[in-house]
């Protein structure tokens, strides 16, 4: 790619990011004003409605971890097997030591 391209691109990027942190902002004033004014009306929406939202988040989100877990392949790692010998992977029984600890 050409730098000056490049240079080009990440301006873009930037000025993109900008202006959608602003929107973010914006919105998060916004949201919290309606919320204010809610509370002083007195009205039972103005906490239900954000508990609400926060409850189906953080529901979705024990989900997705759950999901993630239960779906998940799991392969053991070759090279950590591969490098041990297989005497070195078995362990002794309880109460046994290795035989040959402590001869000289």
């Amino acid at each position: 790619m050409i730098p000056a391209f490049r240079a080009a691109e990440s301006l873009a990027l930037m000025d993109s990011s900008r202006s959608q942190g602003l929107a973010i902002c914006a919105a998060a004033i916004g949201l919290g004003l309606v919320f204010g004014v809610g509370l002083l009306a007195g009205a039972w929406w103005a906490v239900a409605i954000p508990v609400a939202v926060l409850l189906a988040f953080v529901l979705g989100l024990v989900f997705w971890v759950g999901y993630t877990l239960a779906t998940v392949a799991v392969e053991p790692d070759a090279e950590a097997s591969a490098a041990r010998p297989p005497a070195a992977q078995a362990s002794p029984a309880p109460g046994e030591g290795r035989r040959d600890e402590g001869a000289s």
